[in-house]
């Protein structure tokens, strides 16, 4: 017999990793998780849209960006993926994270050096 899938979550079904870049309260009524591709024409939008969301939410709101390079279609996206991982070492993630969808069609390594 299949068991039954809930149609429900809570926060503690939502697993945030050590490694993730993480952005708002641990204890905000939402989270957004999203899987991003910084050269993706699709996910340019939505991180304007999740830029409003936090800032009209700030306090209810937490957002998690996973590094998803679709490196057959966008071949600058692993190398800007790698670059936005070195400015998290350095505490600088959701600043990189931003220059890189502004100047999504400037991802080369020559381009990627200028931003960090």
């Amino acid at each position: 017999m299949p068991r039954e899938v809930p149609r429900t979550c809570d926060r503690h079904d939502l697993i945030v990793l050590p490694d993730d870049h993480v952005i708002g309260p641990e204890t905000a009524a939402v989270t957004v998780i999203a899987y991003c591709d910084f050269e993706c024409p699709y996910c340019r939008p939505a991180h304007a849209l999740i830029g409003r969301l936090r800032a009209r939410f700030a306090e209810h709101i937490r957002f998690v960006y996973r590094h998803f390079p679709l490196i057959e279609k966008h071949p600058h996206a692993q190398l800007a993926a790698e670059a936005s991982v070195a400015a998290a070492l350095q505490d600088r993630f959701f600043p990189m994270q931003d220059i890189l969808f502004q100047n999504q069609s400037h991802l080369e390594l020559d381009d990627l050096c200028l931003y960090a």
